[in-house]
């Protein structure tokens, strides 16, 4: 017993634990329920999904899947590997991929991925590892949709409420950590899974402090409670000394992400064009970078991010035009005795958010228009504004995937509960265009889809879009193994090492 004692004591003595923050609590660990980043990249370190992108973020390899590929342009065939097991020592298998896809198709399941996967016509199970995903029709996203986390048949094939289920807040995947501790408002800890498929870990633990405060998470990284944390560009260009650099070692990747003002299109408000294209000619992006990102950021021109097929290289930045602005507003009907209104809802999760929205604002004020500013905590805002679409406007981001899918945010089906369509969008050509580009596996032609539907959604000036954050990391240099890449640090953290 002593002996046994002793062994568990200078275990966690020499154990080895990589220290991170989060902004907010993890509303649900749960892949097919995760919409916020806090919960998004807590599970990411517990389940995997069949596919994922390699460390550039250029091809799709294989995850619990080892080989995948086309029967023919409507059969995609999946050969899992073998050995893999849950985290209580139950096997992976094709079972469990078929459930975690009836589970999304579920009508008693709010998920706004679902839509990724109406193409699907059903799933044909060969053996335990093998299996065949047939579709309706050639779909572009057919193979990107299976980075879709992959859920415990076993421990939820009798559960009666995904949505309420203990499993969100006690998940069990098949990744590299498991979860072992968590404490809402406080901490949360994930320990090295033994039997990870890949092999275990080399730092054994993985601990999340829920720091709510930006400048609180800020000053825990400077002091060296944080091993890993994101930089803000006026922290990074004015609130550092040599000493920090000392200790730590930064980098910096442009985002694949956006920031946007969406406006609520359901409102008469904001119905009128020449209203929205006049709230868009009189925004200043170029300020926005400039004062918020020290230029660590660049103005985002439309929905696709630059670097992707999508994107269109003749676009060129919104001149601001204060004079025009004011023709508009006052076509619609508007004026000093008239003033335009409208209310900005935005987070303070995002420590830039709340201070782009000051700015705009400002910006607004100098054609005559009236803003009002609320700034919320993370979760309430997501419960009581953004999902039951109870907003003027709202001041938000995307984070997108290297080919990202138009249907969910733009297509008029998509404006729906749970969806991603929170502004109402609705335009049938649009409409029509992303249907064409569904089943259009061609590279350029559907890039040329994806152009002109982009070309339509900026003229419409549903969101405003602002600026693409560069994102950068600050990591501790006794972390050792970061192979930095195209997509960041994150692709190999299996095979960091802290040296104490």
């Amino acid at each position: 017993m002593r002996f046994l004692l002793l062994l568990l004591f200078f275990t966690n003595i020499f154990a080895s634990t990589l220290h991170l923050s989060t902004p907010t609590n993890p509303a649900r660990l749960n892949p097919l329920l995760a919409t916020d980043s806090s919960s998004s990249e807590i599970a990411g370190f517990i389940f995997n999904s069949l596919v994922k992108y390699d460390k550039d973020a250029k091809e799709i390899v294989g995850d619990l899947a080892k080989k995948f590929y086309f029967e023919d342009e409507k059969t995609l065939v999946f050969e899992l590997r073998s050995g893999v097991k849950w985290h209580d020592g139950k096997s992976f298998s094709s079972k469990d991929v078929l459930f975690t896809y009836n589970t999304i198709i579920s009508p008693t399941v709010s998920t706004p991925y679902s839509a990724a996967f109406r193409f699907v016509s059903s799933i044909e199970i060969v053996d335990d590892l093998v299996l065949k995903v047939h579709y309706t029709e050639p779909y572009f996203k057919a193979v990107e949709i299976w980075t879709m986390g992959i859920l415990p048949e076993h421990l939820l094939r009798d559960e009666q409420n995904l949505m309420s289920s203990k499993f969100n807040t006690s998940p069990i995947g098949t990744g590299a950590y498991k979860l072992k501790k968590l404490e809402f408002s406080k901490n949360i800890e994930l320990e090295a899974y033994d039997e990870y498929f890949e092999g275990k870990p080399k730092i054994d633990r993985i601990s999340f402090s829920v720091v709510g405060d930006a400048m609180t998470r800020f000053l825990k990284l400077k002091a060296g409670e944080v091993d890993v944390g994101s930089l803000e560009p006026l922290q990074y260009s004015r609130q550092l000394d040599e000493s920090f650099f000392k200790r730590f070692k930064t980098h910096e990747n442009i985002s694949y992400s956006y920031s946007y003002l969406g406006f609520n299109l359901r409102l008469e408000k904001f119905q009128d064009p020449r209203v929205r294209e006049a709230l868009s000619l009189a925004i200043d992006r170029e300020e926005l970078v400039k004062v918020l990102f020290f230029d660590h950021a660049k103005v985002c021109l439309g929905p696709f991010l630059p670097n992707s097929m999508a994107y269109d290289e003749s676009l060129k930045p919104v001149v601001r035009d204060l004079k025009r602005a004011k023709e508009l507003l006052s076509e619609a009907g508007y004026s000093k005795q008239n003033p335009f209104e409208f209310e900005i809802a935005t987070s303070n999760s995002n420590s830039i958010r709340p201070y782009a929205a000051q700015m705009l604002q400002q910006q607004l004020l100098e054609v005559g228009v009236r803003v009002k500013l609320r700034i919320m905590e993370w979760q309430a805002f997501l419960n009581t504004v953004v999902f039951p679409h109870k907003f003027d406007s709202v001041l938000l981001g995307w984070s997108l995937s290297p080919l990202p899918d138009p249907y969910l945010f733009w297509h008029s089906s998509s404006d729906k509960a749970g969806g991603f369509n929170l502004v109402g969008y609705k335009n049938n050509l649009v409409d029509e265009l992303i249907e064409r580009s569904q089943s259009e596996v061609d590279e350029e032609r559907l890039g040329e889809l994806f152009r002109r539907i982009g070309e339509i959604v900026i003229n419409d000036n549903a969101y405003l879009f602002l600026y693409i954050p560069t994102s950068i990391s600050a990591v501790d240099k006794r972390i050792k193994g970061i192979d930095p890449s195209q997509s960041g640090i994150w692709h190999n953290y299996i095979k960091w090492e802290k040296m104490e």
